[in-house]
């Protein structure tokens, strides 16, 4: 039996693929990949990932999970602006579904002002110190899982994770 955060997971990457029109198509999807769920499931599971469905041109309808409300030009000028705050970043240290980063000092109220701004499913929030984060993920994110997200919020943390 797989669990809730394999199947969310599981979800967000079918949707985000692109071609999904309907629930039913992705309930298919998804028991063909292994996961047993009814419609009632697969509905809340849903509106807890914030799905949309939206008008396609060539395609009718799509599901689709915003990014925030970005465009990916706004969300390129806000990577910019913020992508200095990594060159605070030292390192981090993982226990349980708890994770510490360290940082130098003043650096880590930003850092997660802005990890917090970006609203990751991976992770539930933050608390921040002058230069400690901890922050809180999600049950069943893996430590990879965490790395990518703090990725794809602060890239220029690739070269220091």
């Amino acid at each position: 039996m797989k669990n809730k955060v394999q199947r969310q997971r599981e979800i967000r990457k079918i949707i985000q693929r692109g071609s999904v029109h309907s629930q039913d198509e992705l309930l298919v999807e998804l028991k063909r990949r292994g996961f047993e769920l009814t419609q009632a499931t697969l509905s809340r599971d849903l509106k807890v990932l914030q799905v949309a469905k939206v008008p396609h041109p060539v395609k009718g309808y799509l599901y689709t999970i915003p990014e925030n409300g970005q465009s990916e030009r706004q969300n390129s000028e806000h990577v910019n602006r913020i992508n200095y705050l990594a060159d605070g970043f030292k390192d981090i240290q993982f226990s349980g579904n708890l994770a510490v980063i360290r940082t130098l000092p003043g650096y880590a109220n930003s850092i997660a002002a802005v990890i917090d701004s970006a609203s990751p499913w991976e992770i539930l929030g933050t608390v921040a110190g002058d230069d400690t984060i901890l922050i809180i993920q999600r049950e069943g994110i893996s430590k990879n899982d965490l790395t990518e997200a703090l990725i794809k919020i602060l890239p220029k943390l690739n070269d220091k994770l």
